[in-house]
């Protein structure tokens, strides 16, 4: 399992920095119109003693990329927001990936509401998929 040869076209150092992502960059987005994909060869910060991606990386990241995504798509349709707060995150580990793999996120996002965005989220490497998340959104509601 190696990383790749190259970060893959159309990802950037990610644009989203904060003190709680710091230790795990160098972090890699991708923004499309109604979609943020996040990647990462992971390394030793995202793993366990086994050299396994952990699952609170992985939940993290897919709380950041569908997030990032619930905010693309409001954009998308007119709608300028900042500051969504995750009010439900479920994740499923159905896979695994190691020291040196390149992951990276998938989101769609299912329902942009007045109140609520939803989306969905599958962590994949390669063709495998590593996990599945449902998130939920709340959307900031101007004074």
């Amino acid at each position: 399992m190696t990383a790749p040869a190259s970060i893959p076209d159309g990802f950037e150092p990610h644009y989203r920095k904060s003190s709680f992502t710091d230790p795990w960059e160098p972090l890699y987005s991708a923004v499309h119109d109604k979609q943020v994909q996040i990647g990462v060869v992971l390394g030793e910060a995202h793993c366990n003693s086994r050299g396994l991606v952990h699952g609170a990386f992985l939940a993290a990241i897919a709380d950041n990329a569908a997030g990032l995504s619930c905010g693309q798509a409001l954009r998308a349709t007119g709608r300028e927001v900042s500051g969504l707060l995750t009010t439900n995150l479920s994740i499923d580990y159905v896979g695994m990936a190691s020291v040196g793999e390149w992951i990276v996120t998938e989101t769609q996002v299912i329902k942009t509401g007045r109140v609520l965005c939803v989306a969905d989220a599958l962590i994949r490497c390669g063709e495998r998929i590593i996990a599945r998340a449902n998130a939920t959104f709340q959307i900031p509601q101007s004074t």
